[in-house]
């Protein structure tokens, strides 16, 4: 089984509107940074994605990739890569839970490269892609009313 890494992170929102900016996919290339393009190419019954494109430019990390949606009751999202140029595996989560007057955000994440990589370096670009995301997510959440 591969190897992951997680982090989580408390947002000083409801679960509901942290959930609403994870799914609002549209939207990701204004707040992420790295994705420069999503599309969603499938949804469920109740519209939530099932499968989405995404453009990504993360430096030396540039890949056109879809990925598949699953989601569990209203605090929890996780996907798997379904193709990708240079990705092998981008499998995550956001698992979330309520936390005072707001919600913490466990992130959890692996990801595997096409290219040999060490995998001291593969955690560290894990971590580093969950911290963004986690800083992104809050700062998105908090700063605009109603997101």
């Amino acid at each position: 089984m591969a190897e992951h890494t997680s982090s989580s992170i408390t947002i000083e929102a409801a679960p509901a509107d942290v959930m609403g900016v994870i799914a609002d996919f549209d939207r990701y290339p204004e707040w992420t940074g790295e994705v420069k393009e999503a599309e969603v190419l499938a949804t469920d019954s109740r519209g939530r994605a099932e499968q989405v494109r995404l453009v990504l430019d993360a430096g030396a990390i540039k890949d056109d990739h879809t990925l598949a949606y699953t989601w569990t009751g209203d605090n929890q999202v996780s996907w798997t890569l379904v193709k990708s140029q240079m990705l092998r595996a981008l499998d995550g989560s956001y698992l979330l839970a309520p936390a005072g007057s707001g919600t913490e955000v466990t992130y959890r994440l692996t990801v595997d490269v096409k290219i040999p990589m060490l995998g001291m370096i593969k955690r560290k670009a894990e971590k580093v892609i969950i911290d963004r995301a986690l800083a992104g997510l809050k700062k998105r959440v908090e700063s605009v009313p109603g997101a």
